[in-house]
C-alpha cells in the first residue's frame, strides 16, 4: 500500500501549527465601528431591527468612542439620525455648522484625537423624501444639484475636523467636485472614502430605520443611482473613475453578497479598499444567534475574516467592538 508523500492534514493537527500557517489574520486594527448619533442628552434609542444597536446622544457617543480606543479600533464611522424636525426638501441641515453631525465631530475629536472619524456624506437623513439627493418634480434624483449640496456637506464636516468624508450617494462626478472644494478650502489632509461600488441592495432596511429615512422613502427605490445587483464589471468602472477624481480609499457595499466584487477591486487597483458589513447582514447573524441557531462569536469572526481574505483593508461593522474584544481575549 502506498501512502501520500504530502499530507496537508499534518499542519492542521495542532492549534500551534494551524496558527503558524494561517494566511489571513484578523485584528482589531482591521475594524471600523459604526455608530448612529441623535439629539439629546444621556439618550440611547434602541434600533428594533438591529438588536444591540442604538442611536446615541453625543455624550453617550463619547463613551462608545472611548471603548473603541481601548479595544484597539482605529476609526469610528458616524451616521446622523437628526429627527424629522430638521428635514427639508433641499437637505440644508446637512451643512449647518451647528448641526448634529458637526457638533458630534467636534466633541469626539477633542475627546479622542487619536480616533479616526469617518463622516457619511449623503442627504437621505436630511430630506423629507428619504432619497440620497435632491429630486425634481417627477421624483428623479438630480445629479449636479445634488453634488452642490454634497460638497457643502463635506466642507462642513471638514471644517468640524472630520478625518474622512465618505460620499455614499453614488452621484456621477461627486468625488472630483468634493476633492476640488476641499483643496480650495485648505483641507488638504481631509481624506475621501468613496462608496464606489454601492449596490441597490435589499440589505439596507434596518439602517434606514436607524437614520429615520425608511418612512419618508416609502416604496421609493434608489435603483436610478445605486448599482444593479447583477453587475461587477460596472463596479470596476465606478472605482476607476473615483480613483481618477481623487479618492483616497474605495468602498464595496454590501459585504458578504459581494465578495467577488471586493476581490476584483483589490486585485485590479491595489487601492486601500474598505467593505461595509451592512445592517441587514448584522441583523441576520444577530437573529440567528439569538435563536441559538448559530454560534455568534464564531460566525462573526469567520465572516469578518472572509472580508479580509477577499482583499479588504478595513471593515465597517456594527460588530466591530464585540469582535475586537473577542480577538483581544483570544
Amino acid at each position: 500500500m502506498s501512502y501520500p508523500a504530502t499530507r496537508l492534514r499534518r499542519m492542521r493537527h495542532d492549534a500551534f501549527s494551524r496558527t503558524l500557517m494561517r494566511e489571513t489574520v484578523l485584528t482589531p486594527g482591521d475594524l471600523i465601528m459604526v455608530a448612529f448619533v441623535c439629539e439629546g442628552s444621556d439618550r440611547s434609542e434602541p434600533v428594533a431591527s438591529m438588536p444591540g444597536v442604538a442611536r446615541l446622544s453625543i455624550d453617550r457617543l463619547e463613551t462608545l468612542a472611548a471603548e473603541c480606543v481601548a479595544a484597539g479600533i482605529p476609526a469610528l464611522a458616524l451616521f446622523p439620525a437628526p429627527g424629522d424636525g430638521v428635514k427639508s426638501e433641499d437637505a440644508r441641515e446637512a451643512w449647518n455648522p451647528e448641526g448634529l453631525m458637526q457638533r458630534a465631530i467636534r466633541v469626539l475629536k477633542r475627546a479622542h484625537p487619536e480616533l479616526g472619524l469617518i463622516g457619511d456624506v449623503a442627504l437621505d437623513p436630511y430630506t423629507t423624501h428619504g432619497q440620497d439627493g435632491l429630486i425634481d418634480e417627477h421624483g428623479y434624483v438630480m445629479n449636479e444639484p445634488t453634488i452642490v449640496a454634497l460638497t457643502r456637506q463635506a466642507l462642513a464636516q471638514a471644517a468640524a475636523g472630520i478625518d474622512f468624508v465618505a460620499p455614499s450617494d453614488m452621484m456621477d462626478g461627486r468625488i472630483g467636485a468634493i476633492r476640488a472644494a476641499l483643496e480650495q478650502a485648505g483641507h488638504i489632509h481631509t481624506r475621501i472614502l468613496a462608496y464606489s461600488a454601492k449596490y441597490a441592495s435589499s440589505f439596507y432596511g434596518p439602517f434606514r430605520d436607524a437614520v429615520g429615512s425608511a418612512g419618508h422613502l416609502g416604496k421609493g427605490g434608489k435603483h436610478t443611482y445605486q448599482m444593479d445587483i447583477g453587475n461587477s464589471d460596472e463596479a470596476l468602472r465606478e472605482v476607476e473613475l473615483d480613483i481618477a477624481e481623487g479618492a483616497d480609499a474605495v468602498m464595496v457595499k454590501p459585504g458578504l453578497p459581494y465578495l467577488d466584487v471586493l476581490y476584483r477591486v483589490k486585485q485590479r487597483f491595489g487601492m486601500p479598499t474598505f467593505v461595509y458589513q451592512v445592517s441587514g447582514e448584522y441583523a441576520m447573524l444577530k437573529a440567528a444567534a439569538q435563536h441559538g441557531w448559530l454560534d455568534e462569536k464564531a460566525v462573526v469572526l469567520e465572516t469578518l475574516t472572509a472580508f479580509k481574505r477577499a482583499g479588504a483593508d478595513a471593515i465597517l461593522s456594527y460588530y466591530a467592538l464585540d469582535a475586537a474584544r473577542w480577538l483581544r481575549a483570544g
